[in-house]
């Protein structure tokens, strides 16, 4: 074992001895681990830490967007907003089309 690892190590010992992981969320839980194995290797690490800022493709925000309005016209009754969401929710259609045809085209 190399020395950092060995540091590595007898840090995570002396802190598990003070009780510092003691307060910890998800203490005794099992790790909800993601399956990466469809993310490009090379990209693993970007997506890791975009996804840890909250920052998510526009065609995700725009689906994400789109669920919201379909759960607002559900509970609508007022016939002018329920307009409104509706063609908001058009136009959000339109371009999520437009958005995944350009993916599909390799972002051109």
């Amino acid at each position: 074992m190399d020395p950092l690892d060995k540091l590595a190590e007898q840090r995570i010992l002396d802190a598990i001895a003070t009780g510092e992981f003691d307060e910890l969320p998800g203490l005794g839980r099992p790790l909800e681990l993601e399956d990466l194995s469809l993310v490009d290797p090379e990209l693993r690490a970007s997506y890791i830490l975009l996804r840890g800022a909250n920052v998510l493709p526009e065609e995700l925000t725009v689906r994400k967007e789109l669920v919201r309005l379909g759960d607002l016209l559900r509970a609508c009754e007022d016939s002018v907003e329920r307009a409104t969401i509706e063609d908001r929710r058009r136009a959000l259609v339109l371009r999520y089309e437009i958005l995944m045809e350009r993916r599909r085209h390799g972002g051109q």
